[in-house]
């Protein structure tokens, strides 16, 4: 006799919460809302499908809580509070407004946990549109070595002015360019670069210079011309050090040091072929970098 009547229970109950309100579908939601609505504000805490709805939302927004690494039941927080608008209980599809109110509030959630601010300033996109904060201590890497703002340089007026000389004329102009190409290949000389190979290879990197336009473009242009190298019979080590020692070093670190700006440059700077040969690090080198078997004419 007990049994049979625990089986009739249960047997009461199912329809209660899933026959006539099944709110598993978008009418029976609307039905159930616009009932809990009516039944004032103690209606969600004592009605048994409440309890049931809302058991139901954390199992349908589990997953998606979890992709924003939120808990569960921030999930459903929002769904609740999506619940009590009549635009809600008045849409086609309650459920799809639920499941965006949702959605919007798990993003924005998490870019407030991110951006160690609230929810309400995360919304705005001023404030969203910033990074999320790092500790020094979390990469690997030296902050100044990967971020650009670190990569900066104090310029001096000769980067942001046009260079003297090209108000001189188009032909003072290419007589200081050729001057500079001449003073380089007599630098290279001095320091048992053959004659042929040392005017070779710097007539080759001003024509590349001229095509690039830039000496970063130019050096990574000439760093992969290995027919250039071949022509020019020039071991790998002796040729990425003529480019290192002709256009300077491409590291933005260097972009102001006499490393950066190379021979070329330094030349048509003003500055002059004995100042160039005081320069130990250059030279040494230049030097070391010089092929074998040279010693050619100097002159």
């Amino acid at each position: 006799m007990t049994t049979p009547t625990s089986t009739s229970r249960n047997t009461r109950t199912e329809p209660t919460a899933f026959g006539a309100e099944d709110f598993t579908t978008g009418e029976g939601l609307r039905a159930l809302l616009n009932r809990l609505a009516e039944g004032g504000e103690d209606a969600w805490v004592h009605d048994p499908v409440a309890r049931d709805l809302m058991e139901f939302a954390a199992d349908k927004y589990r997953a998606l809580a979890r992709k924003h690494k939120l808990d569960t039941w921030e999930a459903v927080t929002a769904a609740f509070d999506a619940m009590q608008y009549r635009s809600t209980r008045q849409a086609n599809d309650p459920w799809a407004i639920i499941t965006h109110a949702v959605r919007i509030t798990c993003v924005y959630e998490e870019r407030a946990q991110g951006l160690l601010c609230s929810v309400h300033q995360a919304r705005r996109a001023h404030v969203s549109a910033f990074h999320d904060p790092e500790r020094f201590s979390e990469r690997d890497t030296a902050l100044a070595d990967y971020h650009p703002a670190f990569h900066t340089t104090d310029l001096r007026p000769s980067d942001l002015e046009p260079e003297p000389r090209e108000s001189l004329g188009s032909a003072q102009a290419c007589m200081s360019a050729g001057s500079a190409a001449e003073d380089a290949i007599a630098m290279l000389c001095l320091l048992d670069w053959p004659t042929d190979t040392a005017r070779a290879a710097v007539e080759h990197v001003c024509g590349a210079l001229t095509k690039a336009g830039t000496r970063q473009s130019a050096y990574e242009t000439l760093r992969r011309d290995r027919h250039a190298r071949a022509l020019l019979d020039l071991p790998r080590r002796s040729w990425a050090a003529l480019l290192k020692a002709l256009l300077g070093n491409p590291h933005p670190a260097y972009v102001a040091t006499s490393s950066g700006r190379g021979i070329l440059l330094r030349l048509l700077l003003g500055e002059t072929l004995d100042l160039l040969l005081r320069d130990d690090d250059l030279i040494l080198a230049l030097a070391l970098a010089a092929p074998s078997g040279g010693g050619g004419e100097s002159s």
